[in-house]
């Protein structure tokens, strides 16, 4: 311990040192962002705030985004491996994982590389801090990918997440939809090939359907009858299936959310609120699909299922509940919750082009999140004003 704070206390005047260089007048005052970044991430910031309103918290931004981290590292590491399991299962768990690694590991590099140099770009223009939401997001990118993805898609998808998902409206704080899932989305929608289909998760030549794909695969069958012969639901909640890197284990996921609710940085209203609206509306798909004798199999596909299959459980916990883009009061968090859940069913079931509407129900939710807000608000100063009134 004393010999890291030593090292700190090193690191600390090299940065004192270099801090004339950006500041000001400096030779290198155009890039003082790059160096803000630096001594931000390494040291608490000693800056003042000036104007109200203030804050007293001993987490700031940059915390905040490494608690989010933290949150997926289990989903992370468990992806690493999966991709590893799905390659060779016959291996030991170290070797597994590292089967895994040099597939997932470009996929995370070249995110981070992409999303930071546009980042720097923004932030050098506006001459402004380099924004720590990049943090999460650029971590987000690569656990909604399937690990086949071609590395220059990623880059692309990464560039129109940044730049036209989050830039274009001013930055970290200001973006309507969540970066990650625009990214995902302009991937899915310019490249459906490669991020959709039986074709996706080639193993070896192997071609391997997601659960997701395998229960809406054929007309006039009920979609457990589709997966039986496949896959169970012990093995979709652990996470022993085809899938995007980051979405397979539903437990790994679960305890990234126990450690966000805990940590109070991420909202359990709208995690309790999707799984609600999910499990309404499964019920009510599962009993329209009988009372009409339909042939869509995912209209009797039960809500139990649907919280393992595809992206729901990672949907849920790290992408809906982004603090930017969802609904910031309390019963507004409930309403944008439910809406999530509501619509991932509805696109699921209803939709037999796109059996997986997680991503485009939460896009549609943080569309509505402003009005839910708005509405909310209202109806409280109605209810104040009555009070007052009376």
């Amino acid at each position: 311990m004393q010999r890291l704070k030593v090292r700190m206390q090193i690191v600390r005047k090299i940065l004192d040192k270099l801090e004339p260089h950006f500041i000001d007048n400096g030779k290198l005052s155009n890039f003082y962002p790059i160096y803000e970044a630096a001594d931000t991430f390494l040291f608490t910031t000693a800056e003042d705030t000036q104007n109200g309103p203030h804050i007293r918290d001993a987490v700031d931004m940059k915390r905040i985004m490494f608690f989010v981290i933290i949150a997926m590292l289990p989903a992370l590491f468990f992806g690493i491996y999966n991709v590893g399991y799905q390659k060779d299962s016959s291996g030991a768990m170290l070797d597994t994982f590292l089967l895994g690694l040099p597939i997932v590991l470009p996929i995370i590099l070249v995110t981070y590389i992409v999303g930071g140099f546009w980042e720097v770009i923004f932030a050098i223009v506006r001459k402004h801090e380099i924004n720590e939401g990049f943090l999460v997001t650029g971590m987000l990118i690569p656990l909604v990918m399937p690990p086949t993805i071609p590395l220059w898609m990623v880059a692309v998808g990464t560039s129109f997440g940044i730049v036209i998902g989050k830039e274009i409206f001013g930055g970290t704080g200001y973006n309507i939809f969540n970066p990650a899932l625009v990214a995902r989305a302009f991937i899915f929608f310019a490249y459906p090939a490669s991020i959709s289909g039986d074709n996706v998760w080639r193993v070896d030549g192997i071609s391997q359907a997601t659960p997701l794909l395998k229960a809406s695969s054929e007309q006039g069958f009920k979609a457990l009858d589709l997966l039986v012969a496949n896959y169970n639901w012990h093995d979709m909640f652990y996470g022993f299936i085809p899938g995007s890197i980051g979405e397979t284990s539903v437990l790994a996921i679960l305890l990234g959310a126990l450690f966000l609710i805990i940590t109070g940085i991420g909202s359990w209203r709208i995690m309790l609120g999707t799984l609600i609206g999910m499990i309404c509306t499964a019920y009510l798909t599962n009993i329209l699909g009988e009372a009409i004798n339909s042939e869509n199999p995912m209209l009797y596909l039960p809500a139990h299922y649907h919280f393992v299959m595809g992206g729901f459980a990672f949907g849920m916990v790290f992408m809906a509940t982004d603090p930017v883009s969802a609904a910031q009061t309390d019963k507004g968090r409930w309403i944008y919750g439910f809406l999530i859940g509501f619509m991932c069913v509805i696109i699921r079931s209803i939709n037999p082009a796109y059996p997986e509407g997680m991503m485009l129900g939460i896009l549609f939710a943080n569309a509505f999140s402003p009005l839910i807000d708005y509405y909310v608000m209202k109806s409280h100063i109605r209810k104040r004003t009555r009070r007052f009134a009376a």
